[in-house]
């Protein structure tokens, strides 16, 4: 690469997946221009959107992403929507490299029989309204008096959480309070909890189980063994941590309360959800024994999956070891690897597809042309339509002087008001 040559490089998708890969390569392409993509008029994805609502300490992290787009390599092109407004194609004719970086946004498929009567319901889905995702601005669906949530990993326990507190409990947060006041007019009076795994091997937090366990709402039981596997076996850290939690969880001298009851199993694997018009009740495996637990709602937390109508769905890839589709092409982040793996690890995923790029950089498969015209070469009402930084932060300054005394944001669910808002209307 001649040291006058200016690689430019479009990233599709602003979450922390595609964030994380434009500051890894700020760092190893020095001179480098970056234009970062975006369908929605904000910039963050899965940070503003996936992350709970009442979990701010881990939406914290745009502040670090804010520093990135503050960077004059950098351009934010929000409200921007590869595959409509722009072709994939087009944008591998005006940049050197193009990276997906859209993660997966489906909620995985529960995949036996009745998963597909009226309500059962996706985690992401919910997760998506509470904090106001255009895609969700429907109401949020009636859960009923006893919901079963299907998988134990943190968007379980997210949803959990959620349906044990009280309003009170979301001082601070960024919750959309029409979706939290819908719940809380007929709270759920008992929560199961099911995972496929031992409850050592089960896929939660266990900050996130503590976090639960000194929630003052809601009665935790299990009829299951808390340790499982060899007698003699020590736990790994993760697995002991657990154990813990869960046991002060359910333990007799925890403070009785008020809220729901919630029965946790482990060890469960799910045969069928039961009912005619809409779920009454899903049929579990135990063992030799078949277990039926009476159920209002069923919400799946058991992973994402590529939306069928992504763009992208076909050049997405659960577990690939590289981010190269080919020189000019890289995926990184869940579209790389599936989805697996908390915010943290999209570093290290974005720093080995930029290691990629840099090396396809050197050896000549992928080269940086001085007449490559990146964002420039766009479509004149393509680059007009574009949301810029500064146009998102009168946005975000707009929802942050909308929120109530005990918010952080009052997030707008309607995109084109978002889009009509950063452009000052």
């Amino acid at each position: 690469m001649s040291s006058s040559t200016t690689p430019k490089i479009a990233v599709i998708g602003s979450g922390p997946a595609g964030c994380y890969l434009a500051q890894s390569l700020l760092r190893a392409v020095p001179g480098c221009e970056l234009t970062i993509f975006d369908r929605l008029a904000s910039p963050f994805g899965l940070v503003r959107y996936g992350v709970a609502a009442d979990h701010q300490h881990t939406k914290a992290i745009t502040r670090q992403f804010d520093r990135l787009f503050q960077h004059e390599a950098v351009r934010f092109a929000g409200g921007i929507e590869v595959g409509r407004d722009v072709s994939l194609a087009q944008l591998r004719e005006l940049f050197d490299a193009v990276v997906i970086a859209t993660g997966l946004t489906a909620d995985r498929e529960l995949g036996i029989p009745g998963a597909e009567l009226p309500g059962v319901i996706g985690a992401g889905a919910i997760t998506r309204t509470l904090n106001a995702h255009p895609d969700a601005a429907a109401p949020l669906p009636a859960l009923g008096s006893d919901v079963v949530i299907i998988g134990g990993g943190n968007v379980a326990l997210d949803v959990l959480r959620f349906l044990v507190k009280d309003r009170a409990a979301y001082e601070g947060s960024d919750v959309a309070d029409e979706a939290l006041d819908a719940y809380l007019a007929a709270p759920a009076e008992r929560v199961t909890l099911v995972s496929r795994s031992a409850a050592p091997d089960s896929k939660g937090d266990p900050q996130m189980l503590k976090e639960l366990a000194a929630l003052p709402r809601a009665v935790y039981s299990s009829p299951d063994p808390i340790e499982a596997g060899n007698a003699g076996e020590a736990l790994d850290r993760a697995a002991a941590g657990r154990v813990a939690a869960i046991r002060e969880m359910i333990a007799a001298d925890r403070p009785r309360s008020t809220g729901p009851e919630v029965t946790l199993r482990f060890g469960l694997t799910p045969l069928r959800v039961l009912g005619e018009h809409r779920v009454e009740g899903v049929e579990f495996a135990a063992g030799d024994e078949v277990i039926v637990v009476p159920a209002s709602s069923v919400v799946t937390a058991i992973g994402f999956a590529a939306h069928p109508d992504h763009a992208f769905a076909a050049l997405t890839a659960a577990g690939a070891e590289t981010g190269r589709v080919e020189p000019g092409l890289y995926r990184t982040g869940w579209a790389k690897r599936g989805p697996r793996g908390a915010i943290p690890e999209n570093r290290a995923c974005a720093k080995a597809v930029s290691d990629e790029i840099v090396a396809d950089l050197a050896d000549g498969s992928l080269s940086a042309s001085p007449s490559t015209l990146g964002f420039d070469g766009l479509a004149a009402e393509v680059r007009d339509r574009a949301i810029g930084y500064e146009q998102w932060l009168r946005l975000d300054e707009h929802e942050r002087s909308l929120a109530a005394s005990d918010r952080v944001r009052r997030k707008l669910p309607d995109h084109d008001r978002m889009i009509d808002i950063a452009r000052g209307a």
